[in-house]
């Protein structure tokens, strides 16, 4: 399986030539989907030696992948609802994404657990922790640690004294999520896996009973194509249902939507050396620390059945998480400290119960039809769990045998060599006339494709400075996410080849027309298509904004929804009304 040289890279030339394939060839498998269970069902497959072709009908990660708590955690809060396997199997896939997969990219984080009662509680918490850590959560990290009241407060000197009586420290992780999930397509994509964004399912073929494909539109041009294949795979997260309704069958399985709000705070804002994790009447509320200038805070958890592409946040939700979070703090926040809001939806199996923290984080997998599977479920840890389980439900549709998965041995790209290029930072720096400080930012983002991305300034030393209005990043970064990395709208960059959308209190609008001007010659932009991008990243900014002031989710959603879509010819999708079975 020796890929191509840059076969892993996802611009505009490799986006043509994926157009041509998907009309021509005949696949193993299709995916459908561009979420991080897709791409993990995509790497699995094609590192089966399976013909493979993943379609999405907007961005990599454009929904939940790239709105998560971004923590690739071993869900400790579930140790409590008994799911002890969910946890042993999260941990797991913590640790391999820790130690081996993608090292570059899944960072350990520490956690401070603040007590708030005498007697009983510390050694509740602390008996769940000491599972934890038995079951795996101490593997490569270090285990629980107690604190005195004044430990824990030196620790974290902006908790209010009052507010806790003593604390535990633990460990769990921090990742990038839309970063990641890119990173896991793209790794796909080096093993021979056909894929293509702005690609949207709009129908599917059929022969009797069997599905045998399914019919994609362009989302930039509307021009469409049969991609014909073995078996076809929903894995589309929230719109799980809308697939099926397309495909005019009875799911195994439906899913509700749970929404997720975060808030992003400047790092000093909250003084703390360690990221804190709390407890409220209903869940639990992070404060993560996001890179070295930030903080993120979440989450919520609410029904959601309004528009599934771009979920709102309201000033509720937001209120919610400052009044949870001020509980504790000797300075409060405000909604003027907010450089950043983001809004998520999770993708729950539906059950009886009406609170969505209630329903299952587990994944189902089904063979919905002849030549259909369908997986819904999960959490984003497990995704690799959930792609092997897929592809394995998905094999007795492919006529021919089907190796077994080997993806907990196949490290994602930027992995190899990571380690060593981390003790050469100061020559690196040298070499490439980058500030040591930058060299460990970009080896966190690209690890050793580190090269790949200096290299596209060859000859334009420019490129190697940082983005006026948002300086944690180089313009190179911007023009490689066009190049390799399958951007084609400034939202893609700004939103999530970079966060710059939740990091700068001007929410990327200041930067636009620089990214845009940067970029337009790889994505062969003409004036008016940086004027048109620019003005449709700015008005779903304002919508954005405007929405996170309303107070209830019609009113966000409806001002949210006045926001132009980047990829113009992008269909809502098809009504969910009763189907039968085929």
């Amino acid at each position: 399986m020796t890929p191509k040289p840059q076969s892993q890279f996802l611009g505009p030339q490799q986006r043509d030539a994926a157009w041509e394939r998907l009309g021509s060839d005949h696949f193993d498998m299709i995916v459908i989907g561009g979420g991080v269970v897709g791409a993990g069902i995509a790497l699995d497959a094609a590192t089966r030696g399976l013909e493979v072709a993943l379609v999405e009908a907007r961005d990599l990660a454009a929904g939940t992948s790239s709105r998560s708590s971004k923590m690739f955690h071993g869900g400790l809060r579930y140790l409590e609802m008994m799911e002890f396997g969910l946890v042993r199997e999260a941990l797991k896939e913590r640790e391999l994404a820790l130690s081996g997969l993608a090292p570059h990219l899944v960072k350990p984080l520490r956690f401070l657990y603040p007590l708030s009662r005498y007697g009983w509680e510390r050694p509740y918490v602390a008996a769940g922790l000491f599972l934890y850590d038995n079951m795996g959560g101490a593997k490569s990290v270090p285990g629980q640690h107690h604190l005195t009241k004044s430990a824990a407060l030196r620790l974290a000197p902006g908790l209010k004294g009052s507010a806790l009586t003593g604390g535990l420290t633990y460990y769990d992780t921090v990742v990038d999520d839309a970063r990641h999930t890119m990173t896991v397509a793209r790794t796909a994509a080096h093993y021979g896996a056909v894929i293509r964004t702005s690609t949207q399912v709009v129908g599917f073929l059929r022969e009797a009973d069997r599905v045998v494909g399914v019919k994609v539109r362009d989302s930039e041009d509307g021009r469409t194509t049969e991609v014909r294949g073995s078996v076809v795979v929903n894995s589309t997260g929230v719109w799980t249902d809308e697939l099926q309704a397309l495909a005019h069958v009875r799911g195994r399985f439906h899913v509700r939507a749970s929404k997720g709000i975060h808030i992003v705070v400047p790092r000093d804002r909250i003084a703390s050396d360690t990221s804190i994790i709390l407890r409220t009447e209903k869940s639990v509320l992070f404060v993560i620390a996001w890179g070295t200038d930030h903080w993120i805070i979440g989450t919520t958890d609410t029904d959601w059945n309004l528009d599934l592409a771009h979920p709102a946040a309201t000033k509720s939700d937001i209120d919610y998480l400052l009044e949870h979070v001020n509980k504790v703090l000797v300075t409060p926040l405000t909604h003027a400290d907010i450089t950043g809001v983001y809004a998520g939806l999770r993708p729950l199996l539906a059950g009886e119960s009406d609170q969505t923290s209630k329903l299952s984080r587990e994944h189902a997998v089904a063979r919905i039809a002849p030549g259909l599977v369908g997986i819904a479920g999960g959490k984003y840890t497990t995704y690799r769990v959930m792609a092997y389980d897929a592809v394995d439900e998905a094999a007795q549709d492919i006529p021919r045998s089907v190796p077994s998965t080997i993806t907990e041995r196949v490290p994602l790209l930027g992995a190899d060599g990571y380690y060593a290029l981390m003790n050469q930072i100061p020559h690196l720096a040298e070499k490439y006339g980058i500030h040591p400080y930058r060299i460990q930012h970009l080896l966190n983002r690209y690890g050793s494709l580190i090269d790949e991305v200096v290299g596209m300034a060859e000859g334009k030393a420019e490129l190697l400075e940082p983005i006026t209005t948002a300086p944690g990043y180089l313009q190179v970064e911007a023009l490689y996410a066009a190049a390799a990395e399958g951007a084609l709208h400034l939202d893609d960059i700004l939103a999530r080849r970079t966060r710059i959308s939740i990091e700068y209190a001007h929410r990327g609008v200041d930067c636009a027309d620089q990214v845009a001007r940067l970029v337009a010659p790889i994505l062969g932009w003409s004036d008016a298509d940086i004027a048109r991008e620019v003005e449709t990243y700015s008005a779903r900014v304002k919508a954005e904004i405007e929405s996170q002031t309303q107070p209830d989710d019609a009113a966000a959603d409806a001002l949210r929804q006045e926001a132009p879509e980047a990829r113009r010819e992008v269909l809502d999708p098809v009504p969910i009304v009763p189907t039968i079975q085929d």
